[in-house]
């Protein structure tokens, strides 16, 4: 990816790092799209080993939370990410999709309260996805 503000000759490419936020804060876009509520980007760069980020959001239903993971699936594919592993089932209340810097969470409601992924991870930087701009370095504490 470049950057398109860049005149030409003098753009860049991303970093690693910023293109992990970009496309975390695309998926939660597009989950949000997908009428997937409370969606939220943590930041645990610095913080885990596991992935930059995570982007974790509670479906409705299974089909709903599946549309959802399937259109942030065509998203990653247009923008040239591959997906690591998939971990679901057709009636799972939570899945989740591993592109190894950015892993993608969807549960039903009574599954995110059990796991609390938001609370495990109380300490990291949230990600404002709703005004960051793509490809942006914007975090909140």
């Amino acid at each position: 990816m470049v950057n398109e503000g860049q005149p030409a000759g003098r753009r860049r490419t991303m970093s690693p790092e910023e293109e992990a936020l970009s496309f975390a804060v695309d998926a939660a876009r597009v989950a949000h799209d997908g009428k997937v509520e409370d969606v939220a980007v943590i930041d645990l760069r610095g913080l885990s080993s596991l992935a930059d980020f995570f982007v974790i959001g509670t479906g409705t239903s299974s089909r709903q939370m599946h549309a959802a993971l399937d259109q942030i699936a065509r998203h990653a594919k247009s923008a040239g990410r591959k997906v690591y592993r998939v971990s679901d089932t057709r009636t799972a209340n939570w899945i989740l999709a591993d592109y190894v810097d950015v892993v993608i969470h969807l549960f039903d409601a009574e599954h995110r309260v059990y796991y609390d992924l938001d609370g495990l991870w109380g300490d990291a930087p949230r990600v404002n996805w709703q005004a960051a701009p793509a490809g942006s370095n914007q975090a909140a504490g």
